[in-house]
């Protein structure tokens, strides 16, 4: 009986002693760091693209004293042990980035630090990617040597296509990032002289020559020149702007790259946009970026000195129904008979009222910066923040 008691009794302490051990265990090989990031665990290979070759940061830490490179997106909190401390963060190597070491100086004791490490990307691989990829990223720390543990964190790697409208950051406060969409427009995409040698073969105007005649109606003829080739290209509306992501974090919308849309022939108001601003900027006419609730139209300025402007609703480029616009007008019931050119410069003239008067309307709501409203003039100044993603 008593040797009986005596097995209970070792079985008992056994148990205790283990229990101990594997709590002592666990806080001894927990990390010491925490991995976060400010867009809800995804990643926007857009955002980076842009941003790529510029000092630009869009997405910005809702806590200001940092160290690091936010634009590499990783944050990680760590909590220095004596003043000077040395950090170092390990970013394992994934299909979308390199592996990458950080060595940061924590001159603080005891205190709280938000880290961003460096980030290798592998460039063409975000290019690539047109559908959302999970990834695992693993992320290890040392401090003063000794190791600070591993987090392995799930990440959603957007597609391509999906631009980053708005975050809500940590501290609940709203960002719009619509200067994202300046990375759609792609001045330098080697489609583009293809498409002005074919407005030329129209003769609707002899040369692309922006602002050289100082004059309102050579822009606007320009312009037309540009229109009159897409409509011959037979664009069509396509509505496709959803995307799969699911959040109260992030918003974002797709968007088609320039060879996208030339390739499938197909636009909705964004793509129409970014496209039109692209052969724009060829063309060294600057255009705008207008977005209201719900809609985005292109507009551009009619002499170098930006002092007039115009606006132009790039969805009536193609075959659509007149009437949807202008039902007073009943404008369908006037295009049978005529020619391709005369339809043509119609639509044009009707793209030109519909896009000047809806600009009107929401002009209050984009001087007072409005949310999810922009007015983006695609000039130099912003080139030195965003770049086009190319191809």
């Amino acid at each position: 009986m008593k040797k009986e008691k005596s097995l209970v009794y070792i079985l008992i302490i056994g148990i205790i002693l283990g229990s101990v051990f594997f709590i002592i265990r666990g806080q001894i090989f927990a990390s010491a760091f925490e991995v976060t990031d400010e867009l809800g665990g995804n990643i926007f290979p857009s955002a980076i693209l842009a941003v790529a070759t510029t000092d630009t940061v869009i997405v910005k830490p809702a806590n200001p004293q940092y160290l690091g490179d936010p634009k590499g997106g990783f944050m990680i909190k760590i909590k220095s042990n004596k003043s000077m401390s040395k950090v170092r963060i390990v970013i394992a190597k994934t299909p979308f980035f390199d592996q990458s070491i950080t060595d940061f100086i924590l001159d603080k004791a005891d205190s709280t630090y938000q880290l961003f490490p460096n980030v290798i990307w592998n460039y063409q691989a975000l290019k690539n990617n047109t559908q959302p990829t999970p990834v695992s990223v693993s992320i290890s720390a040392t401090i003063d040597g000794k190791d600070a543990g591993n987090i392995v964190k799930n990440y959603s790697v957007r597609s391509v296509n999906e631009c980053l409208l708005a975050y809500v950051d940590s501290k609940r406060k709203f960002h719009d990032t619509g200067i994202f969409f300046a990375a759609y427009v792609n001045e330098e995409s080697p489609l583009i002289s293809k498409i002005l040698r074919e407005a030329l073969d129209t003769r609707i105007v002899n040369s692309f020559v922006g602002y050289h005649y100082h004059t309102p109606s050579s822009v606007r003829r320009q312009v037309y020149a540009l229109w009159n080739v897409l409509q011959r290209r037979n664009f069509k509306y396509s509505s496709v702007s959803t995307t799969s992501l699911s959040s109260n974090i992030v918003y974002s919308q797709r968007v088609r790259t320039l060879d996208e849309s030339f390739n499938n022939s197909q636009i909705n108001c964004v793509d129409g946009t970014v496209l039109f601003a692209s052969l724009l900027r060829a063309i060294e006419i600057d255009p705008i970026l207008v977005r209201v609730p719900g809609h985005m139209f292109v507009g551009y300025y009619l002499d170098k000195k930006h002092k007039q402007k115009e606006f132009l609703e790039t969805t009536m480029v193609g075959d659509v129904n007149l009437d949807d616009f202008f039902p007073a007008e009943k404008l369908d019931s006037t295009m049978h008979q005529k020619s391709q050119n005369e339809m043509s410069q119609m639509t044009f003239d009707k793209a030109l009222q519909y896009a000047n008067n809806n600009f009107l309307k929401y002009e209050p709501r984009l001087k007072q910066h409005a949310r999810f409203c922009l007015f983006l003039p695609i000039v130099d100044d912003v080139r030195q923040y965003i770049q086009p993603i190319g191809k």
